[in-house]
C-alpha cells in the first residue's frame, strides 16, 4: 500500500498519524522458522538482514505477515548511508556489517495472523492486534508510535526530523489494505536552496537535458556536488538545452570538478556518481558546464551534506553570485534522540 505527497497536514475526524520512517520498506512474511523480507519490488531481502531475521524469529507469532521499515538506528538517529551499505553481494561483507551496522525493523501494519487474513479489515482493527502483539516486541523490533491528534502529529513532524525521520504519514481509521495503491498521505518537510549548475546529463531519449548537477561552497571555497534537478516535461527538456548552451564552452578550464573526467578518461575509473551497484545499469556520465548559473531548488531534507532526494528546479536566479551558494543557507535541524520518537 503507497501514499501520495501532500504539502499539509490533514485533519479531521477518522484521521490517524505516523512518523514517516527514513529506510527499507519491507514486509515481513513469518511461517514457523522461515522468515522472508520482502521489498517494495518484491525481491527478498533476507540475505542482506540474517541479524534481524533472527530476531523476527524471536519476536512475532509463528504465522504472521507484518507491514514496515527497516532502518539503521544509531545515536545520533537514522543512518540511510549505512543501510545502503548493506545491500552488498558478498557474503562475507553481509555477515561482517551485519556484526558492525546491526538493522532495526519497525512495523507499522499487520496484513496476516495465523489463518486470518486482515487486509480487508479496518486499518484501526490491524493496528490494534499490532499493538497487542507488540507488547511482547524487544528490540530491536518496534511497532511505530501513533496518534489521533493533529496538534501531537505536528510537532512530531518538527521533532522528529533530527532524529532522521523525514515526516507524517496519514492513514483513514477504516482504511482497508489496498496494494499499489496510493490510498495514504505522506506530508514531508520542504525547503528551498539556491545552487550553482555545474553540468549536466542528458536525458535517455537522447538530445535533450535529462537532469541539472546542482553544487554548493563550503567555507573553504570548494564546490561539492549535493545531488541533481531533474523531473522536467519534455518541452522544457527541449528548452534547456539552448538555455545551457552558451555555459558548455570551455567548461573544463579550471572547472571544479574536473578532476572527475580526468580520472575517469586516465583509468577507466568511476567519478562520484558514475556507474554502481545502486544505479542498477543506468548511463550516469555528465558534462560540465562553467559553474555561472544559479537556480533555486527545493528539497525535502539533506542526508549529510547532499540532497536525500533529487531536487526540484524553480527557478533561475541570475540575482545571485555562484560563490554566495554555500551550505550556510540551509536550514540547520536540531538533533533528537529516536528515544523521543519511540517515547511518544
Amino acid at each position: 500500500m503507497l501514499a501520495k505527497l501532500s504539502r499539509d497536514l490533514p485533519e479531521g475526524d477518522g484521521l490517524l498519524y505516523e512518523p514517516k520512517w527514513d529506510g527499507f520498506r519491507c514486509i515481513v512474511f513469518r511461517d514457523g522458522h522461515e522468515v522472508t523480507l520482502g521489498s517494495r519490488n518484491e525481491k527478498p531481502m533476507d540475505r542482506y538482514f540474517p541479524e534481524l531475521c533472527d530476531s523476527l524469529r524471536t519476536n512475532l507469532p509463528d504465522r504472521c505477515v507484518v507491514d514496515g521499515e527497516i532502518v539503521i538506528a544509531t545515536d545520533h538517529g537514522l543512518d540511510f548511508d549505512a543501510l545502503q551499505m548493506r545491500i552488498h553481494p558478498a557474503e562475507s561483507r553481509v555477515k561482517k556489517l551485519s556484526a558492525e551496522i546491526p538493522s532495526s525493523f519497525v512495523a507499522f501494519d499487520l496484513l496476516a495472523l495465523d489463518d486470518t487474513d486482515l487486509r480487508e479489515e479496518p486499518f484501526a482493527t490491524r493496528r490494534a492486534q499490532l499493538e497487542k502483539m507488540g507488547k511482547k516486541f524487544k528490540p530491536p523490533v518496534y511497532v511505530t508510535p501513533l496518534t489521533d491528534d493533529v496538534t501531537l502529529a505536528g510537532n512530531w513532524f518538527e521533532r522528529f526530523e533530527g532524529a532522521g525521520l523525514d515526516g507524517v504519514v496519514v492513514k483513514r481509521k477504516d482504511l482497508h489494505y489496498c496494494e499499489d495503491q496510493r490510498v495514504m498521505l505522506k506530508v514531508k518537510h520542504q525547503r528551498t536552496c539556491d545552487c550553482v549548475v555545474a553540468g549536466f546529463r542528458w536525458h535517455k531519449s537522447g538530445g535533450v537535458i535529462g537532469s541539472l548537477l546542482l553544487g554548493l561552497y563550503d567555507g573553504d571555497g570548494n564546490l561539492h556536488h549535493v545531488g541533481v534537478a531533474g523531473a522536467f516535461t519534455m518541452a522544457r527538456r527541449k528548452e534547456l538545452v539552448d538555455e545551457l548552451e552558451p555555459y558548455r564552452e570551455n567548461a573544463l578550464d579550471g572547472h571544479p570538478w574536473a578532476e572527475w573526467v580526468e580520472a575517469m578518461t586516465a583509468s577507466g575509473g568511476r567519478m562520484p556518481g558514475g556507474l554502481s551497484r545502486w544505479s542498477q545499469g543506468k548511463d550516469m556520465s555528465w558534462e560540465p558546464l562553467r559553474p555561472e548559473l544559479v537556480c533555486e531548488v527545493s528539497y525535502e531534507h539533506m542526508q549529510g551534506d547532499r540532497f536525500r532526494h533529487a531536487a526540484h528546479f524553480q527557478h533561475w536566479r541570475p540575482d545571485r553570485d555562484p560563490k554566495s551558494c554555500t551550505y550556510d543557507q540551509l536550514e540547520v535541524v536540531v538533533p533528537s534522540e529516536l528515544a523521543d520518537v519511540f517515547g511518544a
